[in-house]
């Protein structure tokens, strides 16, 4: 019964916001950081002030992203991300905001989107702003260091890995090739703010959206729940498609426990009959 609420509710829709989570990446190999309670899995990301201000962090972490940003690189979209790409075909979405940093909304096809927490395949410097290709650096990592590339390790979220060795003060990482300084993932990382024109844009399209759809996130960010809040406050539907507990549970207007890929691949089905 909820299903078909929840179909009815967005076919009846012709401005979805839709807000993604880690959830709609799990199906192509990408863990999650949640278990179904909203409690971590893994330890607590890096911060951006330890990544900032710790040179053994930043080794560690690259070091970590050496290794991980292979299965981001080889992920392929799966069938939320192709669901979704439908949706916005049929005309029915107004924006996709992901807080996903995995791109495989863009690789399915999404073109109105806005990567919330920003992209893994690239790389920025912190001193003059200047953007690189993650293959680029990627490659750079791997020639200074010979033979992290292939250490054993278990996946963990958004690239990283948990690695069987853990001598970093042993890794060099490149510096920006323009200025010397200091490269970080062009992603947002805990305790970093969202850049303001993103939420702007997002918090647009929400004064033009007619319903709100969120799919496989907790939402147990502030940076993801501030747009369910958004959708309350404007008397909007608000929906979610996950599994577990959501931050936005006692303000739903209905939610499906179920897989994200099968709900969205039959809510396109229907849109596109409909």
């Amino acid at each position: 019964m909820t299903l078909n609420a929840l179909l009815d509710l967005c076919t009846d829709s012709q401005r979805l916001f839709i807000l993604t989570g880690a959830g709609c990446s799990t199906g192509s190999g990408i863990p999650d950081y949640r278990d179904t309670d909203g409690r971590w899995k893994h330890r607590q990301p890096m911060t951006y002030q330890e990544f900032v201000k710790t040179p053994l962090a930043r080794q560690r972490y690259w070091a970590r992203s050496l290794v991980g940003w292979r299965r981001i690189a080889d992920a392929e979209p799966g069938k939320p991300h192709q669901a979704l790409a439908r949706l916005e075909a049929a005309g029915r979405v107004r924006l996709l905001v992901t807080q996903n940093v995995d791109r495989l909304h863009a690789q399915a096809g999404s073109r109105r989107t806005v990567d919330l927490h920003g992209r893994l395949d690239r790389v920025e410097c912190l001193e003059c702003k200047t953007v690189y290709r993650r293959e680029a650096f990627q490659d750079e990592m791997a020639r200074l260091n010979p033979g992290w590339a292939d250490a054993q390790a278990t996946v963990a979220p958004d690239g990283d890995a948990h690695l069987a060795r853990d001598d970093y003060e042993s890794f060099q990482v490149p510096e920006c090739p323009h200025c010397g300084g200091v490269l970080k993932p062009a992603v947002v990382f805990f305790g970093e703010r969202v850049p303001k024109r993103r939420v702007e844009q997002a918090f647009k399209a929400l004064d033009e959206a007619d319903a709100v759809l969120v799919v496989g996130s907790s939402l147990m960010v502030f940076s993801g729940y501030r747009f369910a809040r958004g959708a309350v406050e404007r008397g909007l539907p608000l929906a979610v498609v996950n599994r577990g507990t959501t931050r936005a549970d006692d303000e739903l207007t209905l939610k499906v426990e179920d897989d994200c890929g099968d709900v969205l691949t039959a809510l396109a089905d229907r849109v596109e009959t409909s």
